[in-house]
């Protein structure tokens, strides 16, 4: 085994999961009572194996009882998500809603929104059609790109490279999902006093991949330090149902099934865990290329690529900034 794999294997996959899930939930109880002071904790469960192990931590550190579990869909949630989420509250013993989110996105144009700019670029794009957006070039060193593809009635794929305005009109509109979903959270936690938890994995985190006030808001967020693989590896050891063991990690936001790896990472999340972790260690692109099995050049893409989402991102990590300080409160 490479030298790499080697120490990826020691520090990153043969975690002592006892001792971290141990020091998860000791260090969110003492968040909850000397910083949050809430009651409990809400958690929308989507089916998908980031909200399943934060929801299922949630309870091992605070107790069924004093959290609130929400299932949030919409028009374009895929059944098997629903049904993941609902095997979850059910494994767990959670109280819990399901608020079904399609009538308030239809209200504020969401899916108007979205269509106008796809027909911009298909306008024979109607009812009955499904879409997604999938991203292209970084791996090979050409500037990200990215394509809309759609699907019509007869079950026909079509694909063209998207305009930036249409892109932006796209993600803009579709980000009021994440949005939505985020007020109606803290509806519940506010109600009950209680703190809201966030669901990110370090790779999601690290990248930017959330939405800015929709699903990047929380109180707490209890797995941003654990890359992927590690919140699968959590997933088995917490004993939660196979379904979600095995989930493929999707953004259950277009039409279309669409993976991460298509929408946002240059590669599936095994091989980007080990491609952040490379890059936070120090390592080579020639160390991450005998890694991964890939050309030295295309290493170097990859280490690029985090680079500049790091950049790019940096926005969406951002706290507000103000023009004086305000030394009475800390800020």
């Amino acid at each position: 085994m490479h030298a790499l794999a080697e120490r990826y294997e020691n520090e990153i996959i043969n975690f002592d999961r006892d001792k971290e899930v141990e020091r998860i939930c000791e260090t969110m109880r003492n968040i909850m009572r000397s910083k949050l002071r809430r009651r409990g904790v809400v958690v929308a469960v989507s089916g998908g194996i980031d909200s399943s192990v934060s929801a299922a931590l949630a309870v091992t550190a605070f107790g069924a009882k004093k959290a609130f579990f929400i299932q949030l869909p919409e028009v374009d949630s895929a059944e098997d998500t629903q049904s993941r989420g609902s095997q979850l509250i059910e494994h767990l013993g959670v109280e819990h809603t399901t608020h079904n989110i399609a009538a308030t996105l239809d209200a504020i144009g969401c899916y108007d929104a979205r269509d106008e700019a796809i027909i911009k670029t298909f306008p024979e794009y109607t009812d009955g059609w499904k879409n997604k957006i999938v991203i292209k070039g970084g791996l090979n060193g050409q500037v990200n790109h990215f394509m809309l593809v759609v699907q019509d009635p007869h079950g026909q794929m079509h694909e063209k490279r998207l305009d930036l305005r249409e892109y932006l009109q796209i993600v803009a509109a579709t980000n009021y999902k994440q949005r939505i979903r985020k007020s109606i959270e803290y509806y519940h936690a506010d109600r009950l006093n209680y703190a809201v938890i966030g669901t990110p994995n370090r790779l999601e985190y690290d990248q930017g991949f959330f939405v800015k006030n929709g699903d990047g808001s929380a109180d707490l967020k209890p797995i941003a330090h654990l890359y992927k693989t590690q919140v699968y590896a959590l997933a088995k050891h917490l004993g939660l149902p196979e379904s979600i063991c095995n989930a493929i990690p999707t953004t259950d936001t277009y039409s279309l099934p669409q993976g991460q790896d298509e929408f946002y990472f240059a590669l599936p999340y095994q091989e980007m865990d080990k491609a952040l972790w490379a890059h936070n260690v120090g390592a080579s692109a020639s160390d991450l290329a005998s890694m991964l099995k890939i050309s030295e050049e295309q290493a170097k893409f990859v280490f690029q690529d985090i680079d500049n989402k790091r950049k790019t991102t940096h926005y969406l990590h951002a706290k507000p900034y103000l023009i004086d300080s305000i030394p009475e409160l800390g800020l």
